[in-house]
């Protein structure tokens, strides 16, 4: 088979690319393949309206990407390899698609330990990964959530409201310390204690084994963690294999220019898997929905001629228990912060500061609104202080 425009993956950035490609081209065709057995679906609901909205339901994950586009998408296909020269792909059960401009939203998988998953073991990624997890708290008393940071945490968070007994095993001292400063941290970590969660605090999973329908999890302190079930948030790392083996620049994701295109000017990568020159922040990669959605369609449209720079600098959000948040640019504790707090640790905008004293991180905690002025403030590069930034969002 051969399409105009071809793209590998199946998730979010493959709806809005095809979202994006009708926006300059209404006939060319179109072509998804996609390794995950779903069409592509609204990934954030996974970890957050799934289980926190009674009148979100499974049926509203789907984005109607075929319907509303024309797109052919074709669903647990594996592709294996990219032939440039032949403008061509091959799947892993050995049918061959040709394009016209290829878009690789590859997206990146989950980082795992040695076991394996099993209706009982879950590496959180994909709609799959959702329902298995769902399924599994109809029968299990207590599930272990490996990992502290964004997945884990909001994962932890959904069990415990499920009336699950939840133990969250991370490295931390005190979950969210990297991200927000102390008195938020604290707050932030108090909540999950308020909820029931036992927090294990200072250790890693070193292994980890199923036995008698229980699964045991060794710890670096030494100590046994054995529960009805475990999800992994463990981070993930991109899906770069095919980009490789094509011959196409590989560093911690796909290189691409401005215009999202690789070194051949007939293939495009967005999404996870792509290390772009942010317009502000410099060159990254990003694993947040808003840039999955924003570059996707970014590629779309200069797939289909557009040319334009994708200049958008993506935010990132999170739901966890009452509270929320969204933040944009570099949000670590390792650099010095300036706080403005309409009422502490419940409301207010933590500033990221460089030791130039320039913004590079804005963090909006229960704020909603702001997010233009943020870019703008980061996009300046100037010195701050408190006095300047003080009412500012």
């Amino acid at each position: 088979m051969r399409y105009d425009y071809l793209i590998i993956g199946g998730g979010m950035v493959a709806d809005s690319a095809a979202r994006g490609i009708r926006e300059i081209d209404g006939t060319g065709s179109i072509g998804i393949l996609g390794a995950d057995p779903d069409e592509p679906y609204t990934r954030p609901a996974l970890s957050k309206k799934l289980w926190t909205d009674s009148e979100f339901g499974r049926d509203q994950v789907p984005l109607d990407t075929a319907s509303d586009t024309g797109a052919q998408v074709h669903t647990g296909v594996s592709v294996v390899s990219v032939d440039r020269s032949r403008a061509s792909v091959t799947t892993e059960s050995g049918d061959h698609y040709e394009y016209g401009d290829l878009l690789l939203a590859t997206g990146a998988e989950p980082m795992r330990i040695d076991l394996a998953p099993s209706p009982r073991v879950v590496y959180f990624r994909t709609f799959s990964d959702y329902r298995a997890l769902r399924e599994l708290t109809k029968t299990a008393e207590h599930i272990a959530v490996v990992g502290g940071g964004y997945i884990g945490t909001e994962l932890a968070s959904a069990l415990s409201l499920q009336g699950v007994k939840v133990t969250l095993v991370t490295s931390a001292d005190i979950l969210g310390a990297h991200m927000f400063p102390p008195t938020l941290a604290a707050g932030f970590d108090k909540g999950f204690a308020e909820h029931g969660v036992t927090v294990r605090r200072r250790t890693k999973v070193t292994a980890g084994a199923e036995a008698s329908a229980r699964v045991q999890l060794q710890l670096d302190d030494g100590t046994t963690l054995e529960a009805d079930g475990a999800v992994f948030g463990l981070g993930v790392r991109p899906r770069t294999e095919l980009a490789d083996g094509a011959g196409l620049a590989v560093d911690d994701g796909i290189v691409v220019d401005e215009l999202l295109r690789t070194a051949d000017e007939h293939v495009y990568a967005a999404g996870d898997v792509a290390n772009y020159p942010d317009a502000i922040l410099g060159r990254r990669r990003v694993e947040h929905v808003d840039n999955a959605t924003e570059m996707g369609k970014a590629a779309g449209r200069n797939m289909a001629g557009a040319a334009e720079p994708y200049s958008y600098t993506p935010y990132f959000y999170s739901d966890i228990y009452d509270d929320g948040y969204q933040a944009i640019g570099t949000v670590s504790t390792s650099m010095s912060t300036i706080e403005d707090w309409k009422s502490v640790g419940k409301e207010g905008v933590v500033y990221y500061l460089d030791d130039q004293a320039v913004v590079r991180g804005v963090l909006m905690w229960n704020v909603w609104e702001g997010l233009d002025v943020a870019r703008t403030l980061l996009a300046e590069k100037k010195p701050q202080t408190e006095q300047s930034l003080r009412g500012l969002i």
